[in-house]
């Protein structure tokens, strides 16, 4: 049993909580919980278990464990409180290696709808957009380098295990992505309070990409003018805009009805 906060993979647990650097640079990142664990078994993407002491034996009848080689670490109740990142954590915890997906396949699929994000900074504004695009049968998920990190634990959490089934991919300038992604035959879509049209009255046929822009400031210009379409969505009263989780919902969801 580990005990200790001084252990070496206890160490490194905390450091992938805290240090989105150290992630990047160790291709590994945290889930807590039966559920996000279970998914990332699932995907055969689980590095090593760590199990609170109160859980040793429950966590075998509640895991279902195709990969019988993972090592297994329990760890003392105190401890376990520290590394939980939860007010009342279920005991489980796993480092796993972050999951990678093919642009290429998924821009070739000629009915790909792509959500673009730019500097989106909320984590859970992010794992509500991803949990979302989920539901929304959306190809995958583009995020400029200025967005908080997606492996941050309070993304992974909100993401509800979507993290695991939705394709994504970094970009660090999104205008040049939507650049590329247009010379691949995507029409580009900006909720943009410019738009001249109403979300409700584009089609969304073919390959096409939904720009949405940070919480506070938008769009950059220079993102929202490399769209073909500039898109808004109707407001009553005094509202300057929408929170950028539910403007992004309602335009995939619009995107998945006109789709049917």
């Amino acid at each position: 049993m580990i005990e200790s906060s001084g252990n070496g993979q206890i160490k490194q647990i905390q450091k992938l909580k805290k240090n989105a650097r150290f992630r990047k640079q160790e291709g590994l990142f945290i889930v807590e919980g039966y559920k996000m664990v279970q998914e990332a078994l699932y995907h055969h993407l689980v590095k090593a278990l760590y199990v609170a002491s109160f859980c040793q034996e429950a966590y075998r009848e509640k895991l279902s464990m195709p990969d019988t080689d993972i090592p297994v670490e329990i760890v003392s109740d105190r401890l376990f409180g520290e590394l939980s990142d939860t007010v009342h954590p279920q005991g489980v915890l796993a480092v796993v290696f972050m999951p990678r997906y093919d642009k290429e396949k998924i821009c070739r699929n000629e009915n790909a709808a792509l959500l673009c994000l730019e500097d989106i900074q909320d984590p859970g504004n992010l794992g509500t957009m991803i949990r979302t695009a989920e539901g929304a049968g959306m190809a995958g998920v583009v995020l400029s380098g200025g967005c908080v990190d997606i492996f941050n634990p309070k993304v992974v959490r909100s993401t509800m295990g979507a993290l695991f089934r939705v394709p994504f991919w970094f970009c660090e300038d999104l205008s040049t992505e939507v650049e590329s992604l247009k010379g691949e035959e995507f029409t580009i879509y900006a909720a943009h309070l410019e738009g001249e049209n109403s979300y409700t009255l584009e089609s969304y046929a073919g390959k096409i990409g939904i720009l949405i822009g940070n919480e506070a400031k938008g769009l950059s210009k220079e993102v929202s003018e490399k769209a073909d379409k500039k898109v808004r969505i109707p407001m009553e009263g005094e509202l300057e805009s929408l929170n950028a989780s539910v403007s992004a919902a309602l335009l995939m969801y619009e995107v998945y009805r006109n789709r049917g």
